[in-house]
């Protein structure tokens, strides 16, 4: 039986769940920070990317994520197609997307694709900041 071991995929260790919105600045961390604050099973590991580098969180983006126990921090970084590949779950918070995005042939993205369609505000309301937490919030509970 050993010398079929090496034409059998890789056992899994770790789940992984990737979280994307457009810039990694505020839906995606959000996510992500509140995933890892509730997970208690270990072998899920969670992490957020944006599509395109843009916009940075404001302040009161920053202060509505933390008030909801969610904080967002780290620099903002991009998805590459290798985190995708390797993606257990791929989560979009976001409705600004194309679903074009996920059509790569080299492996099947798009059956691992689960869209929220959550709308950003990138004009400093804390009303609406609030609003877009809360969902989140709700989506990954």
């Amino acid at each position: 039986m050993r010398e079929f071991d090496s034409l059998l995929p890789p056992l899994k260790k770790k789940m992984k769940i990737l979280f994307l919105c457009k810039y990694n600045a505020f839906r995606s961390k959000v996510a992500e920070s509140y995933f890892n604050k509730i997970n208690r099973n270990k072998k899920i590991k969670a992490i957020s990317r944006g599509f395109i580098l843009g916009g940075a969180p404001d302040k009161t983006q920053e202060k509505v994520a933390k008030k909801f126990g969610a904080e967002i921090k780290g620099t903002q970084r991009a998805v590459n197609l290798r985190e995708l590949i390797d993606a257990d779950k791929i989560i979009v918070v976001a409705n600004d997307i194309p679903k074009i995005m996920f059509n790569y042939q080299l492996a099947p993205i798009k059956e691992k694709v689960i869209r929220w369609r959550i709308k950003d505000e990138q004009k400093q309301n804390e009303k609406k900041a609030g609003k877009i937490v809360k969902k989140i919030i709700k989506k990954v509970k």
